[in-house]
């Protein structure tokens, strides 16, 4: 991550090129912003710019040996501590670190949720615990490597424990030798005050709709209308918009998906519902979870538009014309297991059941159900 490709922040970025300018660098600085604001990307190329050995006044050089370390986030004098979902192989950040220099790697703008999902730990809680902060002090009390600096990276420091917060309170009134701490927090309120009040605050604000709009428009080549669109339902976050466009990109996939299931499951074409298997276990568990929870809706869609209030079907383009012919299979004498077999697949899948198993039991059931006649209603 480099200042230039941070969304926005000019002003941000600016005071923190001045403080390596002027050579008053803090050694604890908190980076306070919204979700989606790039508070984390900041304090990654700010980082970045402090370690490079031939920075410009404007941007770390992108080829020293540091620079080139950074590229994939195994600067030995770069320190991470980041939430995680305790268990018995994880204790502290270093047990998950692939995983960390993975998701950061892929979106700087990374989220709390968008973390636990890579770890596929999202109904557990995040936590920095205790023994966290013993780990700080045996990373801190190494030499520098290279770079003049240690930086200690610390995401989301509200989510320690009062134990590992009061410990890491006592690090920064007596902070080693040449370390930084930088600090990237969404909820200052939730911080212990006495941590606050000794760090150096810099506050993010979220990213200006015009920003937004043209980081869209460049970045994912959407139009000006449906970037101004996407950037107005945001508000400011980066993140929610990726979310907005992961949804519609997610939307198209499931539609064309599930048209491919349910006629290879209504003659049950075992070689196209294999292909269909085969693909959706290959896309992750929370995606296929996404993916039930639509064909549920679609089933919904269907009971509605045969039984209920069709205005209530908020459907258009695709959707709506697939929806009108899938709706004449969904009917009294089945609509009701539909539900309950989609039900039955999504818990399977949410307590780790092997996906190809339980897809390849639902397509039998889907053949079964799609082949009830109306007529038994």
């Amino acid at each position: 991550m480099f200042f230039r490709n941070i969304i926005g922040q000019q002003d941000v970025i600016q005071r923190l090129l001045q403080t390596v300018a002027n050579n008053r660098i803090s050694h604890a600085q908190l980076f306070f912003g919204p979700q989606g604001s790039g508070s984390l990307a900041l304090a990654f190329a700010y980082a970045r710019y402090i370690h490079c050995t031939a920075r410009t006044a404007e941007e770390a050089c992108g080829q020293c040996p540091s620079c080139v370390k950074y590229d994939k986030l195994v600067h030995p004098d770069l320190h991470f501590v980041h939430p995680i979902a305790l268990s018995k192989d994880v204790r502290i950040s270093t047990d998950v670190v692939t995983e960390w220099r993975q998701a950061i790697l892929a979106d700087p703008y990374l989220t709390l949720e968008g973390w636990l999902n890579r770890l596929e730990a999202e109904n557990k809680q995040a936590v920095i615990g205790t023994e966290e902060s013993g780990e700080i002090l045996r990373k801190l009390s190494l030499t520098t490597y290279e770079g003049e600096y240690k930086i200690m990276l610390i995401w989301l420091p509200e989510k320690m424990n009062a134990s590992a917060a009061n410990k890491l309170l006592k690090i920064l009134e007596e902070p080693p030798d040449k370390t930084l701490f930088l600090l990237v927090t969404e909820n200052e309120d939730q911080l212990l005050r006495t941590i606050v009040s000794r760090t150096q605050l810099v506050k993010v604000r979220r990213i200006a709709d015009d920003e937004l709009r043209r980081a869209l428009m460049l970045r994912h080549e959407m139009s000006e209308s449906d970037a101004a669109k996407m950037a107005y339902q945001a508000d400011g976050n980066y993140a929610a918009a990726l979310r907005l466009l992961e949804r519609d990109e997610q939307a198209a996939f499931n539609l064309a998906t599930f048209q491919s299931w349910m006629r290879a499951s209504l003659k049950f074409d075992a070689a196209k519902v294999m292909a269909v298997v085969d693909e959706l276990a290959s896309i992750g568990r929370e995606r296929q979870k996404h993916f039930l929870a639509y064909a549920l809706d679609i089933v919904r869609d269907s009971l509605l538009m045969n039984y209920g209030d069709p205005s209530l079907v908020r459907l258009s383009g695709e959707e709506e014309a697939f929806v009108k012919k899938f709706a004449p299979f969904i009917h009294t004498a089945n609509g009701e297991r539909f539900i309950e077999e989609l039900n039955k697949a999504y818990r399977d899948i949410e307590r780790n059941g092997s996906p190809k198993i339980v897809l390849m039991d639902m397509s039998f059931r889907m053949n079964e159900l799609l082949n009830v006649p109306k007529a038994t209603a």
